[in-house]
Order: C-alpha cells, then sequence, then structure tokens
C-alpha cells in the first residue's frame, strides 16, 4: 500500500484555553491520520478525545512538507 503525507489542523483544549496546532504525518487514509493525532496528544498531554478537535485534514505533497523529521524520511 502507498502512504500519503497529511497535514492536519486542529485545536486542543488545556484546562480554560485552546491551544492550535499543525501537525504533518505520513499514513494510508486519514481515518488513520485520526488515529494517531488522538493518540500521539492523549498520550503527551492527558487529554480526552473530546478535548481535541480536528479542523482539517488535507494530502500534501511531498514538496510541501514542511516537518523536518518527514522531509528525511521520504
Amino acid at each position: 500500500m502507498l502512504t500519503k503525507i497529511y497535514r492536519v489542523k486542529g485545536r486542543l483544549t488545556l484546562g480554560s484555553k485552546n491551544q492550535i496546532f499543525v501537525k504533518e504525518y505520513k499514513a494510508i487514509c486519514e481515518d488513520d491520520v485520526r488515529e494517531k493525532v488522538y493518540q500521539i496528544f492523549g498520550s503527551k498531554h492527558r487529554l480526552k478525545r473530546n478535548k481535541i478537535f480536528i479542523d482539517e485534514i488535507v494530502e500534501i505533497s511531498p514538496d510541501d512538507v514542511e516537518d523536518p523529521i518527514l522531509k528525511e524520511l521520504l
């Protein structure tokens, strides 16, 4: 299967404040990316899924990647 690169934009509720995030992940489909976002933020910040809001998941080309670690993998 071919993996694609996705850019995820969303926000987290940390206490009474919202924190905006933009992340890039390599996955097979959008559902895998959504699950990965929930796993990583839930693990790092101890957040429940109802505190993580994903606004947008967009497939991007390898030329548009901004994450330096992901660039090295390509």
